[in-house]
C-alpha cells in the first residue's frame, strides 16, 4: 500500500482555510498521522491519526477518503487541493 501519510506528520483538514487567525493558533484542524490501520472485516486500509487541537481527539478514516480531492461544488472557495494535506515546516 503506497500512501503519502507516514506516521509523525501533521496534516491538516481543508476547512482550516476557513477558520480565523485565533482557532488557527489553537491548532484547528490539524492533525497528527498515528498510522495506517487495516479494517479487520473488510481489510480496507484506514487512516489514523489524533487531534493537535483540544480534546486530542483520535480518529480512523477510510485511507481513499484521506486522500481524496477536496470537493470543489460543495466548497467552491478551499484553497487545498485534497481533503487532509501534509503541512509544510511554517505551519506544522
Amino acid at each position: 500500500m503506497i500512501t503519502k501519510f507516514k506516521p509523525g506528520q501533521i496534516i491538516r483538514h481543508f476547512k482550516r482555510d476557513f477558520i480565523s487567525e485565533e482557532e488557527k493558533k489553537e491548532n484547528m484542524y490539524l492533525y497528527q498521522v498515528v498510522g495506517i490501520a487495516v479494517h479487520s472485516e473488510t481489510k480496507e486500509p484506514m487512516l489514523i491519526y489524533q487531534g493537535l487541537y483540544h480534546p486530542f481527539q483520535m480518529y480512523a478514516r477510510p485511507l481513499t477518503m484521506a486522500e481524496e480531492k477536496t470537493d470543489k461544488v460543495k466548497y467552491p472557495d478551499a484553497k487545498q487541493e485534497y481533503r487532509l494535506e501534509v503541512c509544510d515546516e511554517e505551519e506544522a
